[in-house]
Formats: structure tokens, sequence, C-alpha cells
């Protein structure tokens, strides 16, 4: 519960801002009912957000994949978000390539063929782009490989590394063993971080 002005919940006891105007941080506590009124504040329950990329509403997640139906007589194809996320990469890859085509166009113009225009350009630029191809590619597999969607934001939007942990059996209150998880500590108590093998394949660095 708190108050809201929209759906822009208020924080208790320190300042704010509306409309370009600041509000002190006992301001909610010493107002009425009235002067909240005033600016459209109300009393809730705290509104549950979502991944409008991925879900239309909270536990409503988008289609996964394309989907062909017939309505009203007429063949309708809906396009699921692993179509839309591997066109994603399709112009992230463009975009990776485009400040180093001029090289490639440069070496066009001045060698007689294309085999020699490629010998030309310089060995680390050769591999990164084929490197952003390879990637884009790759990235578009491991998208066509998820199986819900909670899986594919995790593929494109997940941490690089996460927190490692170890499956133990303790008791509960009645005696009985149930299995946990729990993060797999160094010797000083500390959190291991391990790779998070759930990510998309990285794209390649420019080269220097």
């Amino acid at each position: 519960m708190g108050y809201y002005i929209g759906a822009r919940g208020l924080p208790m006891d320190i300042p704010w801002t509306h409309n370009d105007v600041q509000y002190p941080a006992n301001w909610l506590r010493l107002s009425s009912s009235q002067d909240r009124a005033m600016l459209g504040i109300s009393w809730g329950v705290e509104q549950q957000s979502w991944d409008q990329r991925f879900y239309w509403g909270v536990d409503n997640p988008k289609q996964l994949d394309d989907k062909t139906e017939t309505v009203d007589d007429v063949e309708v194809k809906t396009t699921g978000l692993k179509t839309q996320w591997k066109a994603a990469q399709d112009e992230t890859a463009a975009l990776l390539l485009a400040p180093s085509d001029w090289r490639v166009v440069k070496e066009l113009e001045v060698n007689s063929s294309f085999a020699a225009a490629k010998a030309a350009l310089p060995a680390p630029w050769q591999t990164y782009r084929a490197a952003v191809r390879t990637s884009c590619n790759t990235r578009q597999t491991e998208i066509d490989a998820c199986k819900t969607v909670e899986a594919l934001k995790e593929l494109l939007f997940g941490s690089a590394t996460i927190v490692k942990t170890k499956t133990v059996v303790e008791k509960d209150s009645e005696g009985n063993d149930v299995t946990v998880i729990k993060p797999d500590l160094d010797s000083d108590g500390n959190e291991q971080m391990i790779a998070n093998t759930a990510v998309a394949t990285a794209w390649p660095t420019e080269p220097a």
C-alpha cells in the first residue's frame, strides 16, 4: 500500500518532485486528503510492473513463435517474439559493420578484383567483420532454441555473471529432509560468481 500519482509511487519521508515542483519529505504526512486530491494523489496497492518488450501484462507473456490462423475466412499471420528479436540481431550486426564499410569500399575501388580487395583489407578488420556475422547467426540460433518467453528475455538481457549455487539437504521444522538451493560461498564467506550460460553469445569487439 502507498500513495500514487497515476502509476508512480510516492516515497514516504523522502523529498519528491511533480510538475517541476519539489515537495518536502514530510509533505505526505502533513497534507490533508483535499491537498492530495488536488494533485491527483491516491492511496492504493503497489502496482506490479512488467517488461513490455516481452509481456502484455503481469504473467501474460507475448506470443513466442509466429502463428497463422484463419479469421473470418482470411488467413492471418501474427509475428512472434523470436522473429522480432532475430530481426533485431540483423539490425545490430548492420550497425556494428557500418563504421568499417568504408574500408571495404576503399579496397574495392583501388584493387582490380574482389579477391585482391579482400586480401588488402587489414586482417584484424577481416576477422572482426566475419565475427560480427558469425555472432549474429549464432544469436539467432540461440533465439530459435528458446522454449519460453522467460528464457528469451534471459538470453538477451540476462546478467553475464550469476551467483554460483549448490544444492543441500536440510531439515524442516518437522524434521523432514528438504532440498534447498543456496549460494556457494568461498572460504571467506563471499558469494562466488560464474558465467551465465543462459545469455546470448557476445558481440565481438572492434579492432583498436
